[in-house]
């Protein structure tokens, strides 16, 4: 079971990605459909150049109606597949606005504690300051502020497939390269593979 990492930066992949042999890292401009055709499962980063993405639109459609998963981090800004809607950010967030709830315990997350994600060095925001809209059916899973807004959910697409979406910086950075930054890439990577339910 390959899973397609989209290395969208320059500089080297995320080192925890990297390493497993069963993600194949693909640099962006070197994308092609067999890449899609032969991954089970996809995951992107918030570098992503979303209007190149488009061009690949049918590949991933097809990739998702096999059953295959995308781990989408970042800010929606293109309809990929029909029912995503546009990010949200926060409009002049405070402090209350970024705290963190779960929503749902979902796999990837079980043992994990929110404050350690919801707060970089004491400073809070770097998880995500805002949301992709929710898309119908869709499990939210961690909410921000006050009105728990869903920064992170888990879609069953009608058509077939699972998209993750985390509207933030790359889940897997979070915490770092180790202790529960390094759990949550493994995770992700079981995620994609449908490993995890």
């Amino acid at each position: 079971m390959t899973v397609l990492l989209i290395h969208s930066h320059y500089g080297a992949a995320p080192q925890g990605y990297a390493a497993d042999p069963g993600v194949l890292v693909v640099r962006e401009r070197e994308l092609t459909a067999g890449h899609f055709a032969a991954a089970t499962g996809l995951l992107t980063t918030t570098h992503l150049d979303q209007i190149g993405l488009l061009q690949h639109q049918p590949a991933l459609q097809a990739l998702l109606d096999r059953g295959g998963r995308w781990f989408f981090n970042g800010h929606i800004l293109r309809e990929f597949v029909e029912g995503l809607g546009r990010y949200v950010p926060l409009h002049q967030p405070r402090r209350a606005d970024l705290a963190m709830t779960r929503l749902f315990e979902h796999p990837i997350f079980v043992g994990i504690e929110q404050r350690s994600l919801e707060e970089n060095k004491g400073v809070a925001g770097f998880y995500g300051r805002g949301h992709n809209p929710l898309p119908d059916g869709a499990q939210a899973v961690n909410g921000i502020g006050p009105n728990l807004v869903p920064i992170d959910w888990d879609w069953a697409l009608p058509a077939g497939g699972r998209m993750f979406s985390h509207a933030g910086n790359d889940l897997g950075g979070m915490g770092g390269e180790s202790g529960d930054g390094a759990l949550l890439t493994r995770r992700i990577i079981a995620w994609c593979r449908g490993e995890l339910p």
